[in-house]
């Protein structure tokens, strides 16, 4: 073999394996192991390992055999929990759930190998334009995994800047745009030059970027902090405990131990505390209300109807005859009936089965799998002048949806809670994961959220994203905590993705892609003349 086509084989053997290093460093930048925190840093350093292979890569096919194996393995490594739900709980077969979990990310993972062929395929001059088509393929293929067959974006690359340089940009593009950025970014980086320190092109566009980053920190800052002028004296934070049963999954659901232990802690708490707002976590009481002891939901109404306080608790409701759904009950002094809020995003395979996989879900053992769908932007529960919005459980991974409160800014959500129960994931990184989801919504919206959950992470996150009160996991407790709500003007990203969803985002990152085919179809045509 000549020297050269050996070298070429040999360079060929590493470059797999460097993407699926780089893809677990993806995952791992969400909520790094044994800390559980986010890391920017490496978002950038593996997506940018990523670059580098793919402008280094000689075909389209090969791009996008390694953006597949680099998305495969960030989503395995970011998801793998979904074994857990699967096989500890759900009673798959080990074997079965494996290949499950890795075929949901290698499914996934073709929206990222479809871009980096296009990447490849398009072969752009120009380092700007190059960075730009990329962040724009790379924010393209975010968008179609969390839209497209009802959305799964847990992972998404932007989770990983809750905390950085680019958390800023969160209440101007969200996640997904933030997203976009951090692949432009990465590939201007694999792009610098030693000669670039010459180079006054190359300076002018660094301070530009410097500038643009300080600009939108600064407005961040100027917007949460000291140029907001309050209509009239803030209302007073609203004090809060928030109910952590610690139920243990595999007993949530079972009349001999479970359901009878779920009902004693939670029914004896919610009718004993007396904090502004008591809430307690998503299928909190197991039971529908006809299966419960005559007398059971009477007593909680009655205890929050004779008290200057308010609860949230999570539970089914329905019947055969009208279907069940997933819901949150919200009591409070003077009212005829309960609030109800009704899950809208349901879960796929744990609250509903898709066409053509019955079969599939009928070799686990999950109750309670097959619920309705609530409506978009359901009425808020009015408490202590709060618009309180709830969402149940990954709810909050759609912010766009989570937008649509925010279309009379007279009537957008003042906090938000998050009733979760993510028992079914074990003790694993899933609960670091969710809490960032829920801090890039405050980022977003600039709206504090409040999260009780079955086992963790029950805590209070402020306007800002910070967490400021967090019960220990795993233990069965009470979170006192206050929360101050938050008015004032809607950040961009809630009034534009309010009014059009991620349609902006998909329109750009669209245009961005038809032009540099443009470019690429007029370079093709100077050289063939």
């Amino acid at each position: 073999m000549p020297a050269r086509l050996s070298s070429v084989a040999h360079a060929a053997r590493w470059r797999m394996p460097l993407a699926l290093c780089a893809g677990l460093a993806q995952a791992a930048s969400l909520a790094l192991p044994g800390s559980g925190q986010p890391a920017w840093w490496l978002q950038l350093a593996s997506l940018a390992a990523l670059a580098w292979l793919l402008r280094s890569s000689t075909t389209v096919r090969r791009a996008a055999a390694l953006g597949w194996v680099f998305a495969t393995a960030w989503l395995a490594g970011t998801f793998w929990w979904l074994y857990i739900s699967m096989h500890s709980y759900g009673g798959l077969s080990a074997p079965l759930a494996v290949a499950a979990v890795l075929a949901l990310a290698a499914a996934l993972g073709a929206y990222y190998a479809l871009v980096s062929g296009l990447f490849r395929a398009l072969a752009l001059d120009g380092r700007a334009l190059t960075a730009i088509v990329f962040g724009a393929l790379w924010m393209l293929a975010e968008l179609a995994r969390g839209v497209w067959w009802t959305g799964f974006p847990w992972g998404a690359g932007g989770y990983a800047h809750v905390e950085g340089p680019l958390a800023a940009l969160a209440r101007s593009i969200g996640v997904y745009g933030i997203s976009g950025v951090a692949a432009a970014l990465a590939m201007l980086l694999v792009q610098v030059r030693r000669s670039d320190l010459r180079s006054a092109p190359a300076w002018a566009l660094a301070l530009g970027l410097a500038a643009l980053g300080a600009g939108a920190a600064w407005q961040r800052h100027c917007a949460v902090e000291l140029c907001q002028t309050p209509a009239g004296p803030p209302a007073p934070p609203l004090s809060l405990a928030l109910l952590q049963g610690n139920i243990p999954q595999d007993e949530k659901f079972q009349p001999g131990s479970g359901v009878p232990m779920a009902l004693q802690w939670y029914g004896d708490r919610l009718t004993s505390l007396k904090g502004a707002l008591v809430v307690a976590p998503e299928t909190a009481i197991p039971l529908l209300p006809q299966q419960l002891t005559p007398g059971y939901l009477d007593a909680i109404a009655q205890h929050f109807a004779s008290n200057d306080s308010a609860a949230l608790l999570g539970m089914p409701l329905g019947s055969l005859e009208s279907g069940y759904t997933n819901s949150v009950l919200g009591f409070q002094p003077g009212q005829v009936e309960p609030y109800r809020y009704d899950k809208h995003h349901l879960v796929p395979f744990g609250e509903f089965i898709p066409p053509f996989f019955r079969w599939f879900t009928e070799r686990m053992n999950i109750p309670l799998g097959d619920f309705s769908r609530g409506g978009l932007a359901q009425p808020h529960f009015a408490w202590r002048g709060e618009r309180i919005v709830p969402n149940i459980c990954y709810e909050d991974l759609f912010g766009e949806e989570l937008a649509a409160h925010f279309r009379n800014p007279g009537t957008a959500p003042t906090v938000f809670v998050n009733l979760s129960n993510i028992a079914w994931f074990g003790n694993t990184l899933a609960i670091d994961q969710h809490l960032h989801i829920s801090r890039m919504r405050t980022l977003e919206f600039e709206r504090p959220m409040v999260r009780a959950t079955n086992t963790g992470a029950t805590a209070i996150i402020d306007h800002r994203g910070v967490v400021t009160h967090q019960l220990e996991r795993h233990v069965r407790g009470i979170l006192k905590g206050q929360v101050q709500g938050r008015e004032g003007p809607v950040t961009p990203y809630a009034a534009w993705a309010a009014r059009w969803g991620l349609w902006p985002l998909w329109i750009l990152g669209g245009l961005a892609v038809l032009a540099a085919w443009g470019f690429a179809r007029r370079n093709a045509g100077h050289h063939t003349g």
